[in-house]
């Protein structure tokens, strides 16, 4: 099991449905993740039960699955795997140490737009860059959502 739970919390002066969107939406889920790695993409679906994998331009990343959705209230991540040169890896000792680990995003409408919370399982050695990217990763997403529609 990972270390432990980091958590960032971020206002947003826009509805909702418009953060929800644009955190999950091909094209803005680019943008605003290129703080974690510029490139950054995701396949499948944000469905829950459905498969997901989160990308990287090199062709490595993380295999997950949707635990939980609840439409513009709260989306969970199961994060299962790597990804590495294209194979997915459940197994080995490197990703037995830490998964499953959750990522899981909140959603509430407050007076003047929305409040957006992550909650992500992180191992130790991976708690710096974490603790750097999302910040980051937020005001982006910030950004997108407060431009005029």
């Amino acid at each position: 099991m990972p270390a432990k739970r980091l958590h960032f919390t971020l206002a947003i002066a826009a509805p909702v449905a418009r953060v929800w969107d644009l955190m999950l939406a091909p094209e803005s889920y680019k943008d605003w993740t290129s703080a974690f790695a510029e490139g950054s993409y995701y396949e499948g679906s944000w469905e829950q039960g459905e498969r997901i994998r989160f990308m990287a331009p090199s062709g490595d990343g993380m295999v997950s699955e949707i635990a939980e959705r609840r439409e513009h209230e709260f989306l969970s991540i199961r994060h299962l795997g790597h990804i590495v040169n294209g194979a997915e890896d459940y197994d080995s000792p490197a990703v037995r140490a830490w998964a499953p680990a959750y990522e899981n995003y909140s959603f509430q409408s407050v007076p003047g737009g929305t409040e957006l919370r992550v909650d992500q399982d992180i191992s130790a050695e991976y708690e710096p860059y974490i603790r750097e990217a999302w910040p980051r990763a937020l005001a982006r997403l910030k950004v997108l959502c407060e431009q005029p529609v």
